[in-house]
């Protein structure tokens, strides 16, 4: 068992041997969980999903479908709500 300290700001920091164990990096995530005892569990938040699944996000049925030669064309002009 791992033992941490409490700075005066009332941070923690996780040694890297446990950051190895979560398998985590600089920048990544980490979501905690409080149980009903005063313990919390600390897990890596993993996106969940793929990319795939924001394709069409912003899609409306009967819109418009443009060809890329248009949305440079309409990204060029700057954004001002013109088409």
């Amino acid at each position: 068992m791992a033992t941490l300290t409490v700075t005066a700001k009332g941070q923690v920091t996780l040694r890297k041997e446990l950051l190895d164990h979560l398998g985590v990096r600089p920048g990544d995530k980490l979501s905690l969980d409080k149980l009903p005892d005063g313990r919390v569990e600390i897990k890596a938040s993993r996106p969940s999903g793929a990319i795939t699944d924001a394709f069409g996000l912003l899609k409306r049925a009967g819109g418009p479908i443009l060809t890329i030669e248009e949305m440079n064309t309409i990204a060029a002009r700057g954004w001002a709500g013109r088409r």
